[in-house]
């Protein structure tokens, strides 16, 4: 079968777990380009890449703009018709790729919005908030957000930016699965990094007045909620009640507790940042009170 006018990017850190499972799903005959973009990997990640036959690019972060990601996409610009950005712990499924093919042969849309099913604890979760992404889409139709941050983690990579693009966006509904192998540890680990840059960039909108006209209705919502305790109550019930969670029983009642421990997390940071900041700043003398300059 004839290969599809795609590149396939898939960045990664030490991802010598995923990563096998990752390519394999891929198959040979499916994209034109396959890209493994790494972040000075100290195990077996770029050797399993490039003896499976994918391009290894280097990526060293400076801490600022841009990210992994976005510098791709302006250094290394595909010759390919399409991009699709997937993670290594992401496994193509024999139903995406089918639609993959349908949708590419015959579409005017700008890029796709992409379905995933989420593992929790070796299982699919049958509940839950539903996974979309938009991570497939025309080279030069647009490029992820751009924040300008300053070193606000460790995350080398595209936290929660969207991609902003220029043309009409479908979706397509048949899911690659979502499932990483390195455990609850690195769940924990990753989601308190993504807290604090939530808390971030969280603070640095609002201090900028910013609300992005280019920002889903899923991050207003969100930036709204920040601002209050309730945060992590509303994401349990919304994914434990509204969405479904109970029909995973226990693994559906720790994994919403964990989503409401995260936001929970964020708002908690909002909080502790704005207090610094507050108790940072110069203290003023009341009009018309003398200013003591020494005893």
């Amino acid at each position: 079968m004839e290969a599809l006018d795609l590149t396939i990017v898939i960045p990664v850190r030490n991802e010598e777990t995923n990563l096998p499972n990752c390519l394999a799903a891929i198959g040979r005959d499916l994209a034109r380009r396959v890209v493994v973009v790494d972040s000075d990997s100290t195990d077996q990640t770029c050797q399993i890449a490039r003896t499976w036959g994918a391009e290894v690019v280097d990526f060293h972060w400076n801490g600022l703009f841009p990210k992994k990601r976005n510098w791709y996409l302006r250094n290394h610009r595909p010759d390919t018709r399409w991009v699709m950005f997937l993670d290594a712990d992401e496994y193509l499924t024999p139903a995406f790729t089918t639609e993959l093919r349908q949708a590419l042969s015959r579409t005017d849309k700008a890029g796709y919005w992409l379905s995933y099913t989420v593992y929790f604890m070796g299982k699919r979760l049958k509940g839950g908030y539903p996974l979309r992404k938009l991570a497939l889409f025309r080279v030069g139709a647009g490029e992820y957000e751009r924040i300008d941050e300053d070193q606000w983690s460790r995350l080398d990579m595209e936290v929660h930016e969207h991609p902003v693009l220029d043309g009409e966006v479908g979706i397509l509904y048949s899911k690659i699965d979502h499932q990483d192998f390195r455990g609850v540890s690195h769940y924990v680990t990753k989601h308190n990094e993504y807290a604090s840059w939530e808390a971030e960039r969280f603070m640095k909108a609002t201090a900028e007045g910013q609300v992005h006209g280019t920002w889903t209705w899923k991050q207003r919502l969100k930036y709204r909620l920040m601002r209050s305790p309730l945060i992590g109550p509303a994401y349990f019930f919304g994914s434990f009640f509204l969405m479904g969670g109970f029909r995973d029983g226990a693994r559906g009642l720790a994994f919403a507790i964990l989503k409401m421990a995260y936001f929970t997390q964020v708002f908690c940071k909002i909080q502790e940042k704005s207090r610094r900041q507050t108790l940072a700043r110069p203290v003023m003398p009341a009009l018309g009170q003398p200013v003591q300059v020494g005893s």
